[in-house]
This record gives C-alpha cells, structure tokens and sequence, in this order.
C-alpha cells in the first residue's frame, strides 16, 4: 500500500458553495458557507458534534434542502435537484448494505436500476470488486463479512457508478482502532487510483489528518479555517482551532513591543517574556493576545535557560510513559498546567520525576500568536 497522496495544488474547481445555510425551526445548523472543492481532492470536514457538518453533507447529497445559497456543480445551481439525480454518491457510516444480497449484488444494485446492460454490470462489478481486493468474497453475505471488508463493498458500491463526488460520512466510525488505522491509507489509495473528488465528515482529527488534501473546521455552523492538514496544525487561525487540533499550550498575554520582523508578548505566569520572530497583523498598541505552542515543541531541563525570552519554570504535577514517548504536565506559579511531550529516543528511565521543578523553554518560531 502506498502512503497518502499529498497535493501539490489543485486548481479545478469542481462543485462551489456559496452562501450556503440550514436552518431548522429558527435554529441555524449551517450560516453562509463559501466552500470550493477541487477535482481530485479528498477534503474533510472536521469538527465536534453538532458543528453542521454532517447537515453540510446531507445538503451536498440532496437529502437535505439549504435554507439559502447555492451548490454549484462545474458552474451549475443543483441545490433543488433531487438526490437521484445528482452524480453524487455517499458511504454511510453504518454501510448500508442489503443484508440479503450477495456481495456482488449489493455492488450491481444501483446499476441495475439504471437499467444497464447484464454484461455492463457483469464487467463494472468485476472492476470494483478487484479495485477494492474483493474477489473472493462476491458471492458471500454482509453477515459473513468482517468490518473491514463490509467497508469496502460498500466503497465498491459506491464508486460503480463513477460519480463524479464521492461524499463520506465518519468512513471509520464503525471500525475498532486498529483497524481503522490500517482502513485510512487503503481508503485513501483506492479514491486516489480512481481519482473521484472526494468530501468526508469526521470528528476524529487523526483521521482527517491522515486522510484530507485540505480540512475545513467547523464550529456553530461555520467554517473557521481552511488549509491542508499540516497548516492547520502548525498555523491555526484562531483559539479554537488551536485547541481541537491536537494538543496545545495557550498563554494569554499582552504585547508589549511590535515590529515587523518580531513581537515580544508579556505573560504573567512565565518569568520571561515570550519572542516570537515574525511581525503579526492586527490594531497598534498594547492588547491581550494568546500564544499557543504545541507540547512537542517545549523542551524541559532541570538548569535554568541561559535565553532571555521563551522560558518559564513549573513542578512535575503528573507524567505518563507512552512508550516511544512521555507526557508531562506541569504546574505553573499560577495553578496553570502546561503539558510537555517528548520522544523516549533512548532506552533510559524517565529522566525527570514527579514534584520536580523544571523548566520549559522552547524556540521563537514555534509559537503562533492568535488574536481571537
């Protein structure tokens, strides 16, 4: 199996949402979505529960009807266009599969209700079963079927009618860890062999990330930042995205020098300001900002930082040895806890211990300055 895909930039845009809202009973699920997918692309839409992705979907599928806006498939309105005849196909979480067909029914199905030819069928089943490594399962049941393998016969099913959007709804959500680990990469192969534009709800941020070209955030119906994954983590936009991606360390502060090539943020429980070596947008003059730093980037040390910014100092408050890593939380003069992760790269005992006093520093450009 090969590794993902990575983008190097698409350019065609293949269906465009533009102002696109739900409502339901004056509650407002989706508020004025400006969305492009792009041909090829696997784009993931990530956030909590109850965020409006899922209703996104649902209204890019027809199932459910916008309130506003626009859906714009090469440049064509579809927004009250009936499912059926969308060349959209979605994967159900649950899989959907019709407990008594065969495999190769279950994947024949769609064809035969548009009516193709036996020997169309015949050749497109026999495509999609070896596309998805199913061959030698065609004539068993859903029932006789592990998870893995329910997944891909419903993946088959999905793409043997060439829909030009292949919509995926929490792909891996009835799978247990392990497998869904291994699930996410031959996913990812098979859309990418066929080369359908793909669109995916998750919650899970590890999925979006192995999986997605691009990610869009979600929160409260709206979408807070687009890139691709690694630009989502290394540069959120704002607090939020910071604190679902991942792990993340938020110091709140104030600036108190600006230039264009660095700022110097006051925070009250380090013992040095924080420096970070690029200038930041935003109005002049002293304001609250927050500084978020990833766990991987701070190092610890039981000596003093010879620097003069981007340290602080702490107690050991609780550690947990991973394995190939340790995660530390430390407790801040003001009750505050930082967590601090580092790679286990030597086969040695944890080199700190609890109710130690340590201090973190880290480096000027692994800071993010976030203003909202």
């Amino acid at each position: 199996m090969t590794l993902k895909h990575i983008s190097t930039g698409p350019s065609e845009v293949l269906v465009e949402l533009e102002a696109l809202s739900k409502s339901f009973d004056g509650h407002v699920a989706v508020r004025g979505v400006n969305l492009q997918f792009y041909q090829g692309e696997i784009f993931a839409l990530l956030g909590g529960s109850g965020c409006g992705k899922s209703t996104l979907l649902r209204m890019l599928a027809g199932f459910e009807k916008p309130s506003g806006g626009r859906i714009l498939l090469n440049g064509q309105d579809i927004a009250h266009i009936p499912p059926y005849k969308r060349p959209f196909n979605m994967m159900f979480q649950s899989y959907a599969l019709f407990p008594h067909m065969t495999v190769e029914q279950n994947i024949a199905y769609g064809l035969k209700q548009d009516k193709l030819s036996k020997t169309e069928i015949d050749k497109t089943v026999t495509e999609m079963l070896k596309l998805v490594h199913m061959e030698a399962y065609r004539t068993r049941k859903p029932s006789q079927l592990s998870g893995g393998q329910r997944q891909r016969v419903a993946l088959a099913r999905s793409l043997a009618k060439h829909p030009k959007l292949l919509l995926l709804d929490e792909p891996m959500g009835a799978l247990d860890k392990k497998l869904r680990g291994e699930m996410q990469l031959e996913l990812v192969d098979i859309i990418k062999q066929v080369g359908v534009t793909c669109v995916m709800v998750t919650h899970d941020q590890e999925e979006a990330m192995t999986m997605a070209d691009r990610i869009g955030v979600m929160n409260a119906g709206e979408i807070l930042q687009i890139g691709s994954p690694h630009d989502i983590y290394e540069y959120p936009n704002c607090r939020y995205v910071a604190d679902f991606i991942g792990e993340v360390n938020l110091f709140e502060g104030r600036i108190l020098e600006e230039e264009p090539a660095y700022v110097i943020i006051e925070v009250p429980n380090l013992e040095r300001p924080i420096y970070i070596d690029h200038g930041i947008s935003g109005p002049g003059g002293t304001r609250p900002v927050g500084v978020a730093v990833r766990p991987e980037k701070m190092r610890m040390s039981a000596e003093q930082p010879d620097e003069q910014y981007n340290w602080g100092k702490g107690i050991i408050d609780d550690l947990a040895y991973l394995g190939q890593h340790s995660i530390y939380h430390v407790k801040m003069s003001d009750g505050k806890f930082v967590q601090i992760t580092q790679t286990n790269d030597k086969r040695r005992e944890t080199p700190f211990e609890l109710e130690q006093e340590i201090f973190l520093s880290w480096n000027p450009d692994a800071c993010v300055v976030l203003e909202k």
